[in-house]
């Protein structure tokens, strides 16, 4: 029976597929945060045009969007009467508050794609110099 093995070739481009994306990983969270005022400010933008587009014509997607975000639990009249039912926080703020106090898990999961990315490359490394110190050839 012939043992089967990745090639040297594979396990390089493996490597370098890897080391690759850590890079622009990294780079897009140092942009974000080196211009984290920027994207807020973008982002509100955006929000504000699109309840400006809300309910006109073509931009029915929108529109529904809206409506998601705008109601818990939709009921005929909700609100009109009870004004203890409207928000009082907008939109992009209750998302910000809702950001900030996930911060703590946000941050953990970006550290375990970190850690497995990182593991990811030094295995890669690992079986690539153990194949090619043996200098057995195998068959991809």
């Amino acid at each position: 029976m012939e043992v089967v093995a990745p090639s040297l070739a594979r396990l390089e481009e493996f490597f370098i597929v890897l080391l690759i994306i850590f890079f622009m990983e990294l780079i897009l969270v140092i942009l974000f945060f080196v211009y984290r005022t920027e994207v807020a400010e973008y982002a509100r933008g955006d929000l504000k045009l699109g309840l400006r587009l809300y309910e006109s014509e073509g931009n029915i997607g929108l529109t529904n969007a809206w409506n998601i975000i705008q109601t818990e639990e939709y009921s005929r009249g909700c609100g009109e009467v009870n004004p203890s039912k409207w928000f009082v926080q907008g939109c992009y703020d209750t998302i910000e508050t809702l950001l900030e106090k996930q911060t703590a898990v946000i941050g953990s999961i970006m550290m375990s794609i970190v850690v497995i990315q990182i593991l990811g490359m030094a295995f890669s490394m690992t079986l690539f110099h153990q194949i090619s110190r043996t200098g057995k050839k195998y068959k991809a």
